[in-house]
């Protein structure tokens, strides 16, 4: 139990170490246009920084509208990865044997030879959940991201394989990983982002 109850008001980050294949959950006050309410999966954090995905923000176009020479054979969502090149195609997938895909953990892949992607959509490969495609991604100095855990911007926790690769909306991934880090965090998935509009 909570030795205060302020204790269970009070946001602070759970401390565990950041690392690649791991999620940032932002908390809950963040009001930041791009990163409140997020969930970012870390697809690199090393001495010289780190890189990330936004997982639950949407985008109003589609993997369709901004990709005319891939025959689709339905409406692709498309996300906003960060706000770092944004005209740059990202794509998480758990396709085994694409070429110069880097794996982010078990059983999901970052980017690699987009021919055999496209080779695989044509020949009527699954798209959901095994393709999920980003315009731009997310980034950080080394210190910058560890001042902003510090700061208590950001929760770090884990995510299985058909959470990363659901297709959410922007509210929902972000009230689910944060609760499963345990009872106080589900608490906090409720807070409004905005607590005078409560």
């Amino acid at each position: 139990m909570f030795s205060n109850t302020r204790d269970i008001f009070r946001i602070e980050t759970n401390h565990i170490a950041p690392s690649r294949g791991k999620i940032l959950i932002s908390e809950p006050f963040l009001c930041d246009y791009m990163f409140g309410r997020s969930v970012i999966l870390l697809v690199d954090h090393t001495l010289d920084g780190s890189m990330g995905l936004i997982l639950n923000k949407p985008l109003p176009v589609s993997l369709n509208d901004i990709m005319e020479d891939i025959d689709l054979p339905e409406k692709v969502p498309l996300y906003q990865g960060g706000p770092i090149s944004t005209d740059t195609l990202f794509y998480l997938h758990t396709l085994k044997g694409i070429p110069c895909s880097l794996q982010i953990s078990r059983g999901i892949y970052l980017n690699g030879d987009f021919n055999d992607v496209k080779k695989y959509i044509a020949q009527g490969g699954d798209i959901k959940g095994n393709l999920r495609f980003f315009l731009g991604y997310s980034g950080w100095g080394y210190k910058q991201l560890k001042q902003e855990i510090k700061e208590d911007t950001w929760m770090v926790g884990k995510a299985s394989v058909s959470t990363l690769m659901d297709e959410p909306g922007s509210t929902r991934l972000w009230q689910q990983t944060l609760g499963s880090l345990g009872s106080k965090y589900r608490m906090w998935s409720h807070f409004p982002q905005i607590p005078t509009l409560n």
